[in-house]
């Protein structure tokens, strides 16, 4: 699945870009935006592993809520440490987030 391919490569690029953090920051900010980074395309795995629409639904959703909130910590680090560019990675989320809207839409 494209949606699918396109969280695991923002899951890559989010630890390519909390490598560059502070250490200070390792079990805070970075470990967040880890955890939700990987938890994009993990919940459209487990998802399309469901037989139901519904259940297929309900994880796209938990992978929604996933990007808006890696979406915000990537600028609350913007923020907080602007030599890091995060512009790129914001990009690729805006297009996964448009595609898991038109999937989900597909699906209820």
């Amino acid at each position: 699945m494209k949606i699918w391919q396109k969280g695991m490569e923002i899951a890559e690029e989010t630890y390519k870009v909390t490598r560059q953090l502070p250490r200070a920051e390792l079990y805070a900010l970075a470990s967040q935006m880890n955890r939700c980074s990987v938890s994009i395309p993990s919940n459209i795995a487990e998802g399309a592993s469901r037989r139901s629409e519904k259940d297929q639904a309900r994880f796209i959703q938990f992978s929604m809520g996933s990007s808006f909130e890696l979406e915000t910590q990537l600028i609350l680090s913007s923020r907080l440490y602007p030599e890091i560019s995060v512009e790129g990675l914001l990009a690729l989320l805006e297009e996964e987030q448009k595609m898991l809207a038109g999937y989900y839409s597909k699906l209820g």
